[in-house]
């Protein structure tokens, strides 16, 4: 899952490649996990420098031949699993040293061009949108839920003010003919006054997308294991593309950093303050020069924290504080 290139010919471009390396410093060695792997733009240049060891995921099974090559030209320093990220603390590595952690959130042009995944509005055929290891299709949420329940989805996931005229729509034409991906673009274009800025499409499909792969609920779990397993002064970095991400990891970070953090298992007085450090409270975005030569790395944040204590077992209200939006993914339980 790592951010859009410029054309189809250009070459893969990590976006705020450079920032991040020097945050989290592979100069100096140590092991990294690389949550999003994607087309291994991050692993490839951590691998490239001496004595670092990588550890990648990425639920797409696509992904799996551009890792074989790289484990092939760095055997021995690199480990893929084809796994959700949020499952990152099942590997037996509570007691590596694991110097930072990385997640890139966004998608690569080879996955929304990719026309059996369906990410694109430009796409045509069946609605899809499963990025891998999913238990349903964004065919199933159009077809199957209620007007209210995709309402609820276009709404909170998409931010798409006209969430509950869509849904009705849907739900009207659903009852005529098979809705895929044409007709959905269709609808949403019938329903919303035009933008020349932003396809009318876009809010939805990235509702759709986010429902679907249960985004969510997946960068949650994934913020709080990667925690868990870091080692005391690793690095975590998170680049997010839309808002609502963003809103996840900054309040992860900033309650961390603010709030004093329990352990389960320690006695009071081996607790620390705060159990993240922030050295920059804002986001860090791309240079000018970046976005002139890849322009979709305009809505990109790179975020980080250092863990400051060696505990794995922490307490954090980050389930609680975006219940609502856990619920509207547990949707998923109609299909």
């Amino acid at each position: 899952m790592n951010a859009t290139m410029v054309t189809d010919t250009a070459k893969h471009y990590p976006v705020l490649l450079n920032e991040l390396i020097s945050i989290i410093t592979p100069q100096h060695g140590g092991t990294f996990i690389d949550c999003t792997f994607g087309q291994g733009g991050f692993t490839e240049k951590i691998l490239s420098y001496e004595n670092t060891q990588v550890i990648a995921f990425d639920r797409d099974l696509q992904t799996k031949k551009i890792a074989d090559k790289i484990f092939r030209n760095y055997q021995g320093r690199f480990l893929f699993k084809n796994k959700k990220f949020s499952q990152l603390n099942e590997l037996k590595i509570k007691n590596e040293k694991i110097k930072s952690i990385i997640f890139d959130l966004g998608y690569s042009l080879n996955q929304i061009k990719d026309p059996k995944k369906g990410l694109s509005f430009n796409s045509t055929g069946e609605l899809n949108m499963q990025m891998g290891l999913n238990n349903f299709s964004a065919k199933d949420v159009i077809n199957k839920l209620d007007a209210k329940e995709l309402e609820k989805i276009f709404k909170f996931f998409g931010d798409e003010k006209e969430a509950k005229k869509i849904a009705i729509k849907i739900i009207r034409e659903r009852k005529k003919r098979k809705i895929d991906t044409k007709v959905l673009v269709d609808i949403i274009e019938r329903t919303k006054k035009k933008n020349f800025k932003t396809h009318s499409a876009t809010k939805v499909f990235q509702a759709l997308r986010i429902f679907v792969n249960k985004e969510i609920s997946e960068l949650i779990n994934g913020l709080v294991n990667a925690t868990k397993v870091l080692k005391k002064d690793g690095v975590l970095a998170v680049i997010t593309f839309h808002s609502l991400e963003d809103k996840i990891v900054k309040y992860f970070f900033k309650s961390l950093s603010e709030n004093k953090s329990v352990s389960r298992y320690f006695p009071k007085t081996d607790q620390s303050e705060t159990l993240l450090k922030l050295t920059e409270k804002k986001p860090i975005i791309p240079s000018n020069k970046e976005l002139e030569e890849n322009l979709s790395s305009r809505s990109a944040k790179l975020r980080y924290a250092i863990k400051k204590s060696d505990f794995y077992n922490f307490e954090t209200d980050i389930f609680e504080k975006f219940e609502h939006l856990i619920e509207i993914e547990n949707l998923d339980q109609k299909l």
